[in-house]
């Protein structure tokens, strides 16, 4: 199982203007050869690096390996757009998404992700340092710093390349790392449901409840706050507005990671596999007033449900993905199906054998009771290859 450690690294003054000089002109590079690759047409790797190899290497001064993964970066780029709009995550061709992803040259951000093999950076994980080429040499033994547990782990399992990355001033090598996978539990004891929602981020079939509402007020500040600074439009609430943006980003990323972890853990404590709504394209498919829109649009349902895919994965836990329909209509005791069996956000009170229960309880039984038949008649579940670890 591949995952993504991150390493923060301790350079001098001279040290991090090399990095970031080094940083600009890899991405100028890049952004050179992606107007070339969307005038010509030219977006495979070899194909395209016929053409502007040479004249990137020497123009920005890059070295032979680094010259070769900005030209990669370009082709891999366009390979992710193409993937997006083949799946449809980018609307349907005409309209304006589409359009604004297809009419103009991929660019990429001055201090961008740039990636590095084993010959223009190595580890001295002993000494807790690293050498790293940059177009003003080779900057030797730049010691970093993060987890212990993950530097134990980059210490015995690095693989492959590895992203150098400026975050608020600070800088970052994202490292890869192999580490087997647990043998997955061949018989669960049934599966824990798990329905997604806004008043309950999350509601498992075992009763717990992952409230929203202090998140659902804070993100509501935080959209009166956003509002507020785009109305000023000055230079400084611009970089407040985006000082804001990273922390609430972060506040997300922090409660999805605490979420999924205690949803995997009680899993693997009690032998059973979780069940998740496959919501893929629910944002195309739901038909929601404008306030509903933002509302069901401002939490990463998909970070959160690739964090729980991940950290099964790592633990073992089986994993699957059932079909949303009518999940909340649905009475979990006689499998009733009726609209009005929700008489309101919160009660779930079925037409039928009169069943009450919490409307999203009553939900996550019902995914719960899908996965585990989806598990009986042997239909696979897709989970993500690569997740980052915080």
């Amino acid at each position: 199982m591949k995952l993504v450690i991150r390493v923060k690294l301790l350079p001098t003054p001279q040290q991090a203007t090399a990095l970031q000089a080094t940083l600009r002109a890899c991405n100028e590079a890049a952004n050179h050869a992606s107007r070339h690759a969307f005038t010509t047409g030219t977006k495979r790797n070899r194909e395209l690096r016929a053409q502007i190899y040479l004249q990137i290497k020497d123009r920005w001064s890059l070295g032979a390996q680094a010259a070769q993964h900005v030209i990669k970066k370009t082709c891999d780029a366009y390979a992710s757009l193409a993937g997006k709009l083949k799946a449809g995550n980018l609307g349907r061709p005409g309209s304006e998404r589409h359009t604004k992803a297809t009419g103009k040259p991929i660019t990429f951000r001055p201090y961008a992700a740039q990636p590095y093999d084993d010959r223009m950076l190595s580890w001295q994980t002993e000494q807790r340092t690293v050498s790293i080429w940059t177009v003003e040499g080779r900057m030797k033994r730049i010691p970093y710093t993060g987890n212990e547990n993950q530097l134990l782990l980059l210490a015995r399992r690095r693989q492959g390349e590895s992203d150098l990355i400026q975050h608020d001033g600070q800088w970052y090598l994202l490292a890869t790392i192999d580490v087997p996978e647990p043998p997955e539990n061949p018989s669960p004891q049934g599966f824990i449901g798990v329905d997604l929602g806004i008043e309950n981020i999350a509601t498992t079939s075992t009763g717990r409840r992952h409230s929203g509402r202090h998140t659902t007020r804070t993100r509501e500040n935080d959209r009166r706050l956003q509002r507020d600074l785009a109305k000023k439009n000055t230079r400084s609430a611009k970089r407040r507005a985006k000082r804001h943006a990273g922390k609430q980003a972060r506040r997300t990323r922090d409660i999805n990671h605490k979420i999924s972890k205690h949803i995997v853990a009680e899993a693997q404590r009690t032998g059973r596999g979780i069940a998740l709504e496959d919501l893929s394209g629910i944002r195309e498919r739901a038909r929601l007033k404008k306030p509903q829109r933002v509302t069901i649009n401002s939490w990463a349902f998909a970070q959160l449900g690739e964090f729980i895919a991940y950290k099964a994965r790592r633990a073992g836990v089986p994993l699957v993905h059932v079909h949303p329909a009518y999940t909340s209509q649905e009475c979990s005791r006689c499998h009733h199906i009726d609209r009005r069996n929700r008489p309101s956000q919160s009660v779930f009170t079925c037409r039928s054998c009169g069943f009450v229960e919490h409307a999203d309880l009553n939900a996550s039984h019902v995914i719960g009771q899908r996965g585990w038949w989806t598990w009986v008649c042997g239909a696979e579940s897709q989970a993500p290859a690569l997740t980052l670890i915080a």
